[in-house]
């Protein structure tokens, strides 16, 4: 996994920019709490700034900017399921009573995100973060970019 592409993996990233739909839920009420302005929010930046960020070359050349996005874009999913899960109705861990909380996360076709997507882009990030500890640790070592 450590030899794709690190500007494939930052690619990927770009069709976090939906997450405008979790801020368009939570406008019609099918969204509450926190979740879905910090989700929204978290993925239109990390969507967002991953295209500057490929068409700059700052993917290969600037692992200190890399890994700032990066972190956002980890921290923002960490947040996103915290949010989620604290915000979700019934559940043992809720602390936000907004109503209707998650709820719509938990149905097709939203729960796609957290089921898959939100896994998919974890390990992405974690990817990334390996790859640019292998950069640092090794310089004679190439990762690809």
């Amino acid at each position: 996994m450590l030899s794709l592409p690190t500007s494939l993996i930052v690619g990927l990233n770009i069709p976090r920019v939906l997450g405008v739909l979790f801020l368009l839920l939570a406008a019609d009420g099918r969204l509450a709490g926190p979740f879905p302005h910090s989700a929204g929010w978290g993925d239109i930046i990390t969507g967002a700034v991953a295209l500057p960020l490929l068409l700059s070359g700052a993917v290969t050349r600037s692992p200190l900017l890399l890994g700032a996005w990066n972190l956002f874009g980890f921290a923002d999913l960490v947040m996103a399921i915290a949010f989620g899960v604290t915000s979700g109705q019934g559940s043992p861990l809720q602390l936000f009573h907004d109503a209707p909380g998650s709820a719509a996360m938990q149905a097709l076709p939203w729960a796609f995100v957290p089921t898959v997507l939100v896994p998919i882009w974890l390990i992405l990030h974690g990817i990334v973060f390996a790859q640019i500890r292998s950069r640092s640790l090794s310089p004679s070592v190439r990762v690809p970019g």
